[in-house]
């Protein structure tokens, strides 16, 4: 069976990011990769020194994003039956641009770094929202991540940093509601 078909991304010959090659699939998450899912949310915090920061679990992952309501859509790389990367999304709304979609988490388990697989998850999420007609497709990096922004940027994205990302946690949630 063929596939779905993209427009044609001319970035790709920039990229070549396969250093060695390894046979992966990329798919659409199901309940059943929850557990993995949250092995490699985990593994991220880590990579962002915050390794106690993840307060869901694989069950919360499950109810959110594959009940009747969904939360967030995900889309898998698989190798050897094993989930090694994920890309975790969810729709926005811009009042500039209209629909969009929120990249929240970009993530390959690191012995499969370098061997395409997060060029091909960040290729299938893009070309998904493409398909979808989101007007426009946003996400966070941490300012030290000098090699992902470096990726992004080279694929034609445009880092923005004269905004400052702002968010508030339940507990301030609950504060601020408290004394107003």
């Amino acid at each position: 069976a063929s596939g779905p078909t993209y427009p044609p991304i001319e970035i790709l010959a920039i990229f070549n990011p396969i250093e060695t090659p390894m046979e992966f699939t990329i798919r659409k998450a199901t309940k059943t990769d929850a557990q993995a899912i949250w092995n490699l949310i985990h593994e991220l915090a880590v990579f962002e020194k915050e390794p106690t920061a993840v307060a869901i679990t694989p069950e919360d992952l499950a109810a959110h994003g594959f009940g009747s309501s969904p939360l967030f859509q995900c889309f898998v790389a698989e190798c050897a039956a094993a989930v090694v990367g994920m890309a975790l999304f969810y729709p926005r709304y811009s009042t500039w641009k209209g629909p969009t979609f929120h990249l929240e988490d970009l993530i390959v388990h690191e012995p499969y770094q370098g061997k395409g697989i997060g060029f091909a998850l960040y290729r299938e999420f893009i070309a998904y929202a493409y398909q979808q007609g989101v007007q426009r497709i946003e996400w966070a990096a941490l300012d030290w991540n000098t090699k992902a922004l470096d990726f992004y940027e080279k694929s034609g994205a445009q880092c923005h940093t004269d905004w400052n990302l702002l968010q508030m946690d339940a507990a301030a949630m609950k504060q601020f509601l408290s004394t107003t």
